[in-house]
Parts: C-alpha cells; structure tokens; sequence
C-alpha cells in the first residue's frame, strides 16, 4: 500500500523540504524505509486518523481539529496579537506554549497531512482502477 502513496509523500516533502538536496536525502530515506517495511507504523497511524475522522461521534471526529485550532489560536495570539497589544497596554497575555507542545503540533499537523493525503490518493488510485 506504502508504495502507492510515495508519489504523495513525496510531494509533501517537496513543500516542506525547501532545500533540494535534502529533499532527495529525505525521498531515499522513505524509499529505503518502504523497502524494509518500516513504513508499518505510518500505515497504521494514517488508518487511525481517517478511521477517527469517519466517526459518527462527533467528539472522535473533531478532537484533532479541535486541538490544532486551538494551537493556531495560541501563536496568533503571541506573533499577531501580542506585540501589537503590548505597545499599549502592559499586561497583554501572552501565552506560553512548552517545547514538548510543539512536538504534539508537528505531529498532530502532519498525523493531519499525511492523512488527508493519503485519503486523496487513494480515492484517486480507485477511480483509476
């Protein structure tokens, strides 16, 4: 099945790779993954967020949404909102986000990503077939 979405994740790494080079290191990396079956683990979170996002309860379905809206409120509060609210007021909130939030970020955003593209690429490859 991995192979078939390579020419999707490929793309992804593409637009978040900007550096050629380390885009071609990181297409051989997947490629040698795929290659050894490593892949499983992906395959595996991927089917989790597309079974959680068909759910019928809309809490199961909407919990990842829910949490990445609420990360995009916490950093346009601190780079939009805050530095032009703390030039007239001096107790404008800013909102501290750990390190570890961050990661939860990267991959609930790219849990979300591959998903939705993984999604796409296989109703494509069934209207194909």
């Amino acid at each position: 099945m991995i192979s078939v979405l390579l020419p999707s994740i490929f793309s992804i790494v593409d637009k978040l790779i900007p550096d050629k080079e380390a885009q071609a290191k990181a297409k051989l990396e997947l490629l040698t993954l795929s290659q050894k079956g490593e892949l499983k683990e992906l395959e595996a979170v991927v089917s989790i967020v597309n079974a959680e996002a068909k759910s019928e309860h809309w809490v199961v379905a909407a919990w990842r949404p829910i949490t990445m809206l609420v990360f995009v409120a916490i950093i346009a509060n601190n780079y939009l909102l805050y530095p032009y609210l703390s030039l007239f007021w001096s107790n404008a909130p800013l909102l501290t986000l750990p390190s570890d939030l961050w990661g939860l970020l990267k991959i609930g955003l790219g849990g979300y990503v591959v998903g939705r593209s993984v999604e796409k690429a296989t109703e494509a490859y069934r209207r194909k077939g």
